[in-house]
Protein backbone atom coordinates (compact mmCIF):
# COMPACT_ATOMS: atom_id res chain seq x y z
CA UNK A 1 0.00 0.00 0.00
CA UNK A 2 3.26 2.29 0.73
CA UNK A 3 5.14 1.35 -1.75
CA UNK A 4 4.50 4.09 -4.40
CA UNK A 5 3.55 6.79 -1.58
CA UNK A 6 5.36 9.98 -1.96
CA UNK A 7 5.51 12.59 0.57
CA UNK A 8 4.36 12.87 3.76
CA UNK A 9 0.74 12.33 5.45
CA UNK A 10 -1.20 13.70 7.90
CA UNK A 11 -3.28 12.00 10.50
CA UNK A 12 -6.54 13.50 11.16
CA UNK A 13 -10.31 12.69 11.01
CA UNK A 14 -12.64 15.21 8.99
CA UNK A 15 -15.81 14.49 6.93
CA UNK A 16 -16.09 14.95 3.93
CA UNK A 17 -18.79 13.57 1.25
CA UNK A 18 -17.58 10.53 -1.26
CA UNK A 19 -19.28 10.22 -4.64
CA UNK A 20 -18.43 6.51 -5.99
CA UNK A 21 -18.76 6.31 -10.16
CA UNK A 22 -21.35 4.01 -9.43
CA UNK A 23 -24.20 5.56 -6.95
CA UNK A 24 -26.38 8.36 -7.31
CA UNK A 25 -25.66 10.87 -4.38
CA UNK A 26 -22.66 11.56 -1.91
CA UNK A 27 -22.51 9.45 1.33
CA UNK A 28 -21.07 11.00 4.55
CA UNK A 29 -17.25 9.36 5.13
CA UNK A 30 -14.62 10.07 7.61
CA UNK A 31 -10.80 10.95 6.42
CA UNK A 32 -8.27 9.54 8.30
CA UNK A 33 -4.77 11.00 6.57
CA UNK A 34 -4.41 13.47 3.93
CA UNK A 35 -1.23 13.80 1.74
CA UNK A 36 -0.88 16.09 -1.50
CA UNK A 37 -1.42 13.59 -3.64
CA UNK A 38 -3.71 10.98 -1.52
CA UNK A 39 -5.99 9.86 1.20
CA UNK A 40 -7.09 7.44 2.96
CA UNK A 41 -11.04 7.39 4.62
CA UNK A 42 -13.20 4.79 6.18
CA UNK A 43 -15.72 3.21 4.31
CA UNK A 44 -18.16 0.18 4.41
CA UNK A 45 -17.99 -0.61 1.31
CA UNK A 46 -15.59 -3.01 -0.89
CA UNK A 47 -14.65 -0.71 -4.34
CA UNK A 48 -12.73 -2.07 -7.22
CA UNK A 49 -9.54 -0.56 -7.68
CA UNK A 50 -8.98 2.24 -9.71
CA UNK A 51 -13.06 3.16 -9.29
CA UNK A 52 -13.57 6.71 -10.14
CA UNK A 53 -14.25 9.40 -7.15
CA UNK A 54 -15.22 12.43 -6.22
CA UNK A 55 -14.46 13.98 -2.78
CA UNK A 56 -15.84 17.14 -1.17
CA UNK A 57 -13.32 18.56 1.37
CA UNK A 58 -14.16 21.34 3.76
CA UNK A 59 -11.69 23.82 2.79
CA UNK A 60 -10.84 22.19 -0.55
CA UNK A 61 -14.02 21.83 -2.38
CA UNK A 62 -14.66 19.58 -4.83
CA UNK A 63 -11.50 17.41 -5.81
CA UNK A 64 -11.19 14.12 -8.13
CA UNK A 65 -9.39 10.75 -7.73
CA UNK A 66 -9.40 6.72 -8.47
CA UNK A 67 -9.50 4.30 -5.52
CA UNK A 68 -5.64 3.12 -4.99
CA UNK A 69 -6.78 0.37 -2.96
CA UNK A 70 -9.00 -1.22 -0.66
CA UNK A 71 -9.48 -3.36 2.33
CA UNK A 72 -12.09 -4.07 4.54
CA UNK A 73 -13.83 -0.75 6.11
CA UNK A 74 -10.64 1.48 4.58
CA UNK A 75 -9.47 2.99 1.09
CA UNK A 76 -6.84 4.86 -0.27
CA UNK A 77 -7.58 7.64 -2.92
CA UNK A 78 -5.15 8.54 -5.32
CA UNK A 79 -6.05 12.19 -5.77
CA UNK A 80 -5.77 13.35 -9.58
CA UNK A 81 -4.32 16.92 -9.05
CA UNK A 82 -1.86 17.76 -6.05
CA UNK A 83 -3.97 19.67 -2.83
CA UNK A 84 -2.49 21.91 0.29
CA UNK A 85 -3.29 19.40 2.63
CA UNK A 86 -3.16 22.62 4.98
CA UNK A 87 -6.24 24.21 3.33
CA UNK A 88 -8.49 21.10 4.79
CA UNK A 89 -7.12 21.99 8.36
CA UNK A 90 -8.01 25.31 8.64
CA UNK A 91 -10.88 26.20 10.88
CA UNK A 92 -14.33 27.21 9.29
CA UNK A 93 -15.81 30.31 9.67
CA UNK A 94 -12.79 31.70 11.54
CA UNK A 95 -11.58 35.24 9.71
CA UNK A 96 -9.27 37.57 11.70
CA UNK A 97 -9.05 40.76 10.11
CA UNK A 98 -6.38 43.87 10.62
CA UNK A 99 -8.46 45.57 13.70
CA UNK A 100 -7.95 41.93 15.76
CA UNK A 101 -5.63 42.84 18.52
CA UNK A 102 -1.72 41.39 17.92
CA UNK A 103 -2.36 38.76 21.10
CA UNK A 104 -5.27 37.61 19.72
CA UNK A 105 -4.09 36.44 16.44
CA UNK A 106 -2.43 33.30 16.42
CA UNK A 107 1.48 33.15 16.57
CA UNK A 108 2.13 31.98 12.97
CA UNK A 109 0.66 35.10 11.72
CA UNK A 110 1.95 37.58 13.62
Amino acid sequence: MSGNRVGSRDSLFLMAKLRLADERGPREVRVRNLSERGLMLELDKVVAIATPVLLELRGLGEIGGKVAWCTQGRIGIALDSPIDPKKARKVAGVSQSASTPFYAKAATER
